[in-house]
Formats: C-alpha cells, structure tokens, sequence
C-alpha cells in the first residue's frame, strides 16, 4: 500500500496526517505478520530513528481506536497487531507464537447462523473472532 494510500485511510478516520502515523501504519502493513508493537519500533527505527517507544505505542491505540488496526492477543499475553480489518480468524501456533489469517466463508455463515439462533442474555455481538490454537507442521517459505 503506499503512504498516498495511506494518508487517505488516516483521514477517512478523521485523523491528521502526521509522520509517526504514516510510518507505523505502513510498517504494520509491509510486515504483515502481525507484529508485536517491538517489532513495529525495530521496523521504523531504521529509517526514523528518535522515535519515542511512547509516539508508538499511542499511535497504535488511535488507529485501533479508530478501527485502521485490530488488536490480536497471543496465548502468551503478547500483544499483536492487523492491518486486516474485515472479518477473518487466525491460526496460532503455540510453538512458534506464529500467527497466520485464516478466512473461511463457509466458517463465518455457520458461526453467524449459530449465535443468530442462540440468544445470549443482555449481550450484542459485533463480531465474531475464532484464534485456532495448534502447530505448523512445515515452516513458512
């Protein structure tokens, strides 16, 4: 995705254009690998070096605020996040804290058909998120 790309998707959110932001969304997105907010800093440090670990961290809570990013938590209480927005789950693989998309149209409407029978009390679903837990059993090329 490139920054023009970019800075459009900021304000469509009504959030102003600034450096820290451009740079920690693309980051998200070039890395596509759910990184962890450590990685995110390793990643644009190369190229912005006085970045405060601070600027990050509040960056990324404004894109997830504003619904750019998701928030996907590991089994180990990591931290993790998605530039993937749309409605998807993710396999976790509990050797490796590898986390990868998973997307199953025929998976969405089951789950979507079951809890539109099942009626859970003074509760509203906004979305449905699975994270399947297992091992990879060949490495990623």
């Amino acid at each position: 995705m490139k920054l023009e790309e970019i800075s459009k998707r900021l304000v469509e959110k009504n959030l102003k254009v600034t450096p820290q932001r451009l740079a920690i969304l693309e980051a998200i997105i070039r890395l596509n690998n759910h990184p962890t907010a450590e990685n995110i800093i390793e990643f644009i440090r190369k190229s912005n070096p006085h970045i405060a670990t601070a600027t990050v961290y509040k960056v990324l809570d404004a894109l997830t605020e504003k619904g750019l990013i998701k928030r996907v938590k590991t089994e180990k209480d990591v931290m993790r996040y998605d530039a993937i927005t749309e409605s998807h789950h993710h396999l976790y693989c509990s050797l490796s804290d590898r986390i990868e998309d998973y997307n199953d149209g025929e998976l969405n409407k089951m789950l979507e058909s079951y809890f539109a029978q099942k009626m859970i009390p003074d509760f509203q679903i906004e979305d449905i998120k699975l994270q399947i837990i297992g091992k990879f059993l060949k490495n990623k090329s």
